[in-house]
């Protein structure tokens, strides 16, 4: 979660010396959205807050992509997004990274889909995107959170 706090950091250093606090937050444009990854595993921090809900992951060992990834339902988003097609194309990351940070959807957003408060321990999978060419940080934006049984949509809110 440092790499939040460092953001914070330069959104309020940049507000002090006239920089635009949009530079500290990143938003889609910064990940690799034509790349789904699928990462699964269990919550070891979790920081239930805004402006995302954040998490880190420690991955399952082994990793693989379940045979129904592409096949399951997706709910209807305020966003267009393919959902079925962005789970069909969904890959491993390839990197080895066995701990994960992983950004949610704001707390508003997660509210408004009625996602459980995830617990430290809680296994959960999701799809989302890395940085471009998974350079930096092992980070995932969520754009589909599987947890308890149900999927959630992180872009938008409900439809």
């Amino acid at each position: 979660m440092f790499r939040r706090d460092v953001l914070r950091t330069g959104g309020a250093l940049g507000l002090m010396f006239g920089v635009p606090a949009a530079w500290a937050h990143h938003g889609w444009s910064s990940f690799d959205q034509g790349r789904p990854i699928y990462l699964a595993g269990r919550a070891a921090e979790v920081k239930w807050r805004n402006p995302h809900v954040e998490l880190a992951l420690e991955l399952q060992a082994p990793l693989a992509l379940p045979a129904d990834l592409g096949q399951r339902s997706v709910p209807a988003q305020v966003a267009q997004v393919d959902g079925r097609a962005l789970l069909a194309k969904a890959v491993l990351p390839t990197r080895r990274d066995r701990r994960w940070e992983i950004e949610l959807a704001p707390l508003s957003r997660v509210g408004q889909w009625q996602v459980p408060e995830i617990q430290s321990g809680a296994e959960l999978a999701l799809v989302g995107f890395t940085f471009t060419g998974e350079q930096g940080a092992a980070v995932l934006r969520a754009e589909y959170l599987f947890l308890g049984g149900k999927t959630y949509g992180m872009r938008s809110g409900p439809a």
